[in-house]
């Protein structure tokens, strides 16, 4: 049962494909299709994101403040102590533009979908993409794209490249794509643990306030793991691995890595995170009933 009032039809059965059941690999032909499918959301997206101009400026304006506000905050932390365990003042602001370098790819491609999810399931609109000739989840994850939050992890950049020249670090191109490799897991960590509490909503009519919770819980990686201890570290490593998803990037930048477990530690986790998300869903569709009449 879905607990949604209003449900009294079962909803339609999609195909092996639809429901995103695991192929054995993309071909070229399906590959181009969902390219091209991609394509034409992105196309929707800038045409939505141009009808509201005065919208889209404010966000970006309202995402730089809130930077340059968590910057300022820990240039006053430094005022009274000149470590936090072994994380120096610009290796912070490092932590801090990667933590929002990773949020900031997530919102862009994932954020407002998944916050969508509840919505659909509400109003009965997810019928209509069961049927479509594509992989449900591809469609739900995918129709909307932010595209001012491509122009706040630039700024993102911009600090970290700054922070860098500080510490007078010597980037090799190994130490620049582990970074960035390391920071795509981390976007997709937060993408799967968002939609795995997105899917709730096949049980309560509304899940946005869980999926917002869960939002705000990226605070978190914006500070540096060695500030934690005890049960409050091993929940945010483990459960939640917050403290995982900037750390360990910014561990690599900053030649700060005593080893290499740690990035096979978040590797681990997004494969986990990854596997728990695409089982409750498939879990979810096969309970799903639909809302309309």
């Amino acid at each position: 049962m879905s607990g949604i009032p209003g449900a009294n039809r079962q909803a339609p059965k999609p195909d092996a494909e639809g429901a995103g059941s695991a192929a054995l690999g993309p071909r070229p032909a399906t590959l181009a299709r969902y390219l091209t499918i991609y394509a034409a959301l992105w196309k929707n997206s800038v045409t939505r994101e141009m009808m509201f101009k005065g919208n889209f400026l404010l966000w970006i304006v309202v995402e730089l403040l809130w930077f340059a506000l968590q910057l300022s905050f820990i240039g006053v932390i430094y005022l009274h102590t000149n470590r936090i365990g072994t994380w120096t003042q610009w290796q912070v602001v490092l932590l801090i533009g990667a933590s929002h370098f990773i949020q900031q790819i997530y919102q862009a491609f994932f954020l407002i979908n998944c916050t969508n999810l509840s919505e659909l399931v509400r109003n009965g609109k997810l019928d209509f993409l069961l049927l479509l000739p594509v992989n449900t989840r591809f469609v739900v994850s995918l129709r909307q794209v932010d595209l001012g939050a491509f122009l706040n992890a630039a700024t993102a950049i911009a600090v970290m490249a700054y922070a860098a020249r500080q510490l007078h670090l010597v980037l090799t191109a190994g130490h620049v794509l582990t970074f960035l490799a390391l920071c795509l897991v981390g976007v997709w960590i937060h993408y799967s643990l968002m939609f795995l509490l997105a899917t709730t909503s096949f049980w309560t009519i509304r899940a946005q306030g869980i999926v917002w919770g869960y939002y705000n819980l990226f605070q978190i990686a914006r500070l540096p793991d060695e500030a934690f201890r005890g049960v409050f570290r091993a929940v945010f490593t483990f459960a939640l691995p917050m403290l995982l998803v900037s750390n360990v990037p910014v561990r690599v930048l900053a030649d700060k890595l005593d080893s290499s477990r740690l990035p096979l530690l978040l590797v681990g986790m997004g494969v986990a995170c990854g596997l728990v998300s695409e089982w409750v869903w498939r879990l979810s569709l096969r309970h799903y009933t639909s809302a309309s009449s």
